[in-house]
């Protein structure tokens, strides 16, 4: 059943398929929404007490109900000056450090560090032999993503690619997965020197936002698009540590990169560790 379940990822038209549910979730549909939403919240038994607004009936698209916001207070922040926030809700799938340029995918598969970033060594380059993390986001889970440090956006990345799911079943199967999705990778100047926050799509993902350039959706093709954007004046993008980056609409996976000796993930921190945004996740050397 797992290899017919990896073979019809193959096969199927993901892209058309993840455009068209795309169009699907942010359409506002009245109580097909609603229905939608509530039978959504029921097979994955999502906590909505913790949501901002709780009932189906709050949300005008399926969109809206997938990258609610939070109660205030509900995620408190790691605020110490020495300590790595989580930034999503999830789970850890990998983590480690970078070794000759490679990152850990899962068991027998590893993938290219300058692949995943877009291609250039000159992007990659100050991550090598440093350290990485792999969050996967469930379909149950906040959708949202934030700064695990105050960083400055020096450069966003559109990388186009395919759009296999990124669930651990696919992750185990499907060589190089996070390096040949679609993805838009987001490099920060930090206290720790640059920071790599790649955000990979799925089958199904409808859209990558960041909250400087709302959803990134370059013309269709297989062009690599790159912004730069200053370290400093008043055109200068400035996050804070626990400040909103980016979000999904629909589940997908986050990637950390950070140069070598800069920091140390917490013991407790291992593959399989459920995540919450904000609490601490690693530790500054």
């Amino acid at each position: 059943m797992d290899n017919l379940k990896i073979t019809l990822q193959y096969l199927m038209p993901k892209h058309l398929i993840s455009r068209l549910v795309g169009k699907l979730a942010a359409a506002k549909l009245g109580w097909l929404s609603h229905f939608l939403i509530s039978r959504f919240i029921k097979a994955y038994n999502i906590n909505m007490a913790e949501a901002q607004f709780e009932r189906a009936e709050d949300y005008a698209s399926f969109n809206e109900f997938f990258t609610r916001p939070l109660k205030d207070g509900i995620r408190p922040l790691a605020t110490e000056d020495n300590i790595v926030a989580h930034p999503v809700d999830g789970c850890i799938s990998q983590l480690g450090p970078i070794v000759q340029g490679q990152l850990v995918q899962a068991k027998n598969h590893s993938y290219s560090l300058q692949a995943l970033l877009g291609g250039d060594i000159a992007t990659a380059e100050p991550f090598i032999g440093g350290e990485f993390a792999t969050i996967y986001l469930a379909p149950k889970d906040y959708h949202r993503i934030h700064m695990p440090l105050t960083g400055t956006l020096r450069q966003m990345i559109y990388v186009p690619g395919d759009l296999f799911s990124v669930n651990p079943l696919t992750a185990e199967n499907v060589p190089d997965l996070f390096a040949r999705n679609e993805r838009v990778v987001t490099i920060f100047d930090t206290e720790l020197g640059p920071m790599a926050l790649v955000l990979v799509g799925a089958t199904i993902v409808a859209s990558i936002e960041t909250v400087w350039a709302g959803t990134v959706t370059p013309p269709a093709g297989k062009n690599v698009f790159r912004w730069t954007y200053p370290a400093q004046g008043k055109n200068a993008i400035t996050l804070k540590k626990g400040a909103e980056m980016g979000r999904f609409k629909l589940g997908s996976t986050v990637v950390l990169a950070f140069p070598a000796d800069k920091l140390q993930f917490l013991e407790e921190q291992q593959p399989g560790t459920v995540t919450r945004m904000g609490a601490p996740f690693a530790k500054v050397n």
